[in-house]
């Protein structure tokens, strides 16, 4: 797992940056979506300035503890990035965590 971003909680929104060898984006926001179209539409909407740049989904992890499962995507990136902002051990901040999918047999 690789720590590629830090998020501070800001009212209902988190602000904070990501940061990997190809992408560095500060002044991120994650905000809650406040008209879900349905149970399976995102609970948040990621940007940077005005662009989208991603969506998340409220889980809890089989511990109990809450985290937003989140997917980024750009026109500059290959493919798309799915990470996990999660609590930090401290309590005052939110790490955005990337691990990278298991292939498959076959893959």
């Amino acid at each position: 797992m690789s720590n590629i971003g830090s998020f501070t909680k800001v009212g209902d929104e988190y602000h904070g940056e990501i940061a990997t060898l190809s992408v560095r984006c500060k002044g991120v926001r994650i905000v809650p979506e406040l008209n879900r179209s349905s149970d399976n539409a995102p609970h948040n909407r990621v940007f940077v300035g005005p662009a989208e740049i991603g969506a998340g989904w409220e889980k809890r992890s089989t511990e109990g503890r809450e985290y937003l499962s989140l997917k980024l995507d750009d026109p500059s990136f290959n493919a798309p990035i799915f990470a996990n902002l999660l609590g930090d051990a401290d309590g005052e901040g939110f790490s955005l965590v990337w691990s990278r999918g298991r292939r498959h047999n076959g893959d």
